[in-house]
């Protein structure tokens, strides 16, 4: 029986395809064999022969297919080895193999180098480079390649936790070449002398050729530090290019230029200051061109004295601003503006007006006052206003509008404002810029292409893309104001303000300038003093005014969670679970402001809405916008709030703090 085991066979017997091809051959020669000799015994022999000899030439060319291919099989797999034994040893890609205990097991030859001849096998990797280790930590659940700085060169890195493998190839030639590239992109900038026709106003030439050439010295000594190429456009306006190795550099430094500036020509009872828009990261240059107009925009419309560097499709930056904006509207752009306005309104069907959510007395006056002057020139102005979160100076305003049925038939839902609009409508944002903080953004979509914007406050980053007519003015005291001095400039044998719209208005005014004791200038006194003519009633702006029980209680308690941070910032931090209004908040932090030693003050509250809102002020030393803006909100200097969703009370302190301590570094190391 042995002679029929698989070891007996020839070799090539133990292929199972082989042995039934072979089987094959030896029942179809057998059966022929067997039909010969049954046909004639000559026949078969012949056959037999024939067949044998067959059969013998079959298994030796059997035997020599075997031969050959387990021969090439075997031949391949050593060169397939041998090629892999040398990839791993000269290819230019670093391997490290490590166990379960993260000891390296075997490094290549190409992996050598980077470990200056130090013994790494059996070593764990933090044992040999912490730095290291905590890149492949940081990395090991990454499907792709990632690009990592590890001691002076850069690396590309992919981690397989599965097979306890590292694939490192350094890159550092071509990190150098794209750090380069990025170095050396072409930054565009405008400078702007905010306040250079005021302040020459009352000079003689000398005296002015003295302070435009000591700005230009200080400029073109400032641009050579830098290697900043400068070119004077104008009297007031100046054309900067630089690379952005240049810009990081600069932006270091804060811009220190626009103190300088601003501190040297005080002393010599001009003060100028600058405003700067810086635009990078664009290889077309008209587009970068575009950008940094653009950002001057932003910049002026912050009230000046600070800049914006900002790229197409980033979030933009700001320094400066420190100081607050000094008045320098004219009579003679409130008409040119009053004139725009009628011309809009008469080219238009219909005019929608609308505040911010939460409705304060200047954001309602404000309406009142457009609607007024639509009437004045003979068009239909409706108010849009969303009453299920008013606060009580509202209500109080609502309540007595009852008794103006005129004004109270202008007054509308979003839904109904939506029905009416037209094409040919016109829409004016009032005491806002910000379309997510509009009373309803429903309606400004609608009417995007047809929006005129009215507002006393700082242009944040987020504006509406294409206003036909702005109307922004941070120096003003209340959008009220702005409004006002419009009115003087309507057609006279129309009907005027009533009393309820005039009071309305004035309230708005002397609710933002805290009775007139904060940013309250010459203009607003003489608005006020218009609207007082009007018919402006001071009992009634009292009973506007009025504060009820539970609010006021809620603002001393809130009051009395007050925590003092480095001895000059108050921080008040309500519950969780207690709701407070707006208006409460901020009133707190007025009332904080008013503590001996305190320069900001912040109130962080929960509102109705579940949002969470901080409202922000300052006496102006500080600057609480620029805190604002980093949460998301936005405001003036001095005033400032934000609003944030999906955190609790106590995670937007914690990111409030961690805030306040990182600018308080930032101006230590300014000042070290």
């Amino acid at each position: 029986m042995k002679l029929f085991e698989r070891e007996k066979l020839p070799f090539f017997f133990r292929n199972s395809r082989v042995s039934w091809i072979a089987l094959f051959l030896f029942v179809v020669s057998a059966a022929g064999i067997i039909f010969a000799f049954i046909t004639n015994v000559i026949l078969g022999v012949i056959v037999l022969i024939l067949i044998a000899f067959g059969l013998y030439f079959v298994m030796v060319a059997l035997q020599r297919l075997v031969l050959d291919t387990n021969q090439y099989l075997t031949d391949l797999a050593y060169h397939i080895k041998r090629g892999q034994q040398e990839a791993f040893l000269q290819m230019p890609i670093g391997m490290i193999i490590f166990n379960e205990q993260r000891e390296v097991e075997w490094v290549n030859p190409y992996m050598v180098k980077y470990f200056d001849q130090q013994e790494v096998i059996g070593k764990t990797l933090d044992e040999i480079d912490e730095h290291l280790a905590k890149k492949v930590d940081e990395n090991s659940d990454q499907d792709t390649p990632v690009t990592i700085k590890w001691g002076n060169r850069r690396f590309t890195m992919l981690v397989q936790p599965a097979l306890h493998t590292i694939y490192l190839m350094e890159i550092t030639k071509y990190a150098k070449i794209d750090e380069r590239y990025q170095n050396e992109k072409v930054v565009i900038g405008n400078i702007y002398l905010d306040n250079y026709a005021e302040v020459t106003q009352g000079m003689n030439d000398s005296e002015e050729s003295n302070l435009r050439n000591y700005v230009t010295s200080e400029l073109n000594d400032w641009a050579h530090k830098y290697g900043v190429f400068m070119k004077v456009i104008d009297t007031d306006d100046y054309l900067i290019l630089g690379h952005q190795q240049t810009l990081r550099q600069i932006e270091a430094d804060k811009f220190s230029i626009l103190d300088t500036i601003r501190e040297n020509t005080s002393k010599q009872n001009a003060p100028v200051t600058l405003s700067v828009g810086v635009a990078y990261g664009d290889d077309d240059l008209n587009k970068l061109a575009d950008l940094a107009q653009s950002n001057l925009d932003l910049a002026l419309g912050r009230g000046g004295d600070q800049v914006v560097v900002k790229a197409d499709g980033q979030q933009a930056r700001f320094y400066g601003g420190k100081t607050n904006p000094m008045e320098k509207r004219t009579r003679v752009r409130a008409r040119m503006i009053s004139q725009a306005l009628q011309e809009l309104m008469s080219e238009s069907d219909q005019i929608f007006v609308q505040g911010h959510r939460g409705p304060d007395m200047d954001s309602l006056g404000a309406c009142l006052g457009i609607r007024r002057i639509a009437k004045m020139n003979g068009r239909e102005c409706w108010i849009v206003l969303d009453d299920d979160h008013i606060h009580s100076d509202i209500k109080r305003l609502m309540h007595e509008i009852d008794g103006y049925q005129d004004i109270k038939d202008h007054i509308i839902t979003i839904r109904e404002a939506e029905e009416k609009a037209t094409d040919q409508s016109l829409l004016i944002m009032v005491d806002h810029s910000k379309p997510s903080m509009s009373m309803s953004e429903q309606v400004f979509n609608r009417l995007q292409n047809r929006v005129m914007i009215i507002d006393h406050h700082r242009r944040g980053e987020e504006f509406p893309e294409n206003p036909i007519l702005v109307y922004i003015e941070p120096y003003a005291s209340s959008t009220c104001e702005l409004i006002t001095e419009m009115l003087e400039y309507q057609p006279r044998e129309s009907e005027s303000l009533n009393k309820l719209e005039a009071t309305a208005m004035l309230t708005g005014i002397q609710v933002d300038t805290k009775s007139f004791t904060s940013r309250a200038g010459t203009r607003t006194f003489d608005a006020a003093s218009y609207l007082r003519s009007a018919g402006a009633d001071g009992m009634l702006i009292q009973e506007f005014m009025k504060e009820n029980v539970s609010s006021y209680l809620d603002r001393n308690h809130l009051i009395s969670l007050v925590q003092i941070l480095d001895d000059k910032i108050a921080i008040c931090t309500g519950e969780d679970t207690q709701s407070y209004g707006s208006v409460t908040t901020a009133q707190a932090a007025d009332s904080l402001l008013q503590m001996e030693g305190i320069d900001a003050s912040f109130v962080i509250t929960r509102r109705s809405d579940d949002q969470v809102g901080i409202s922000a002020r300052s006496m102006g030393d500080y600057n609480v916008q620029v805190i604002m803006e980093k949460m998301g909100g936005g405001g003036h200097l001095s005033n400032a709030a934000t609003q944030i969703s999906g955190k609790q009370v106590s995670e937007v302190e914690q990111e409030l703090v961690a805030i306040l301590h990182g600018d308080d570094e930032s101006e230590k190391n300014e000042e070290e």
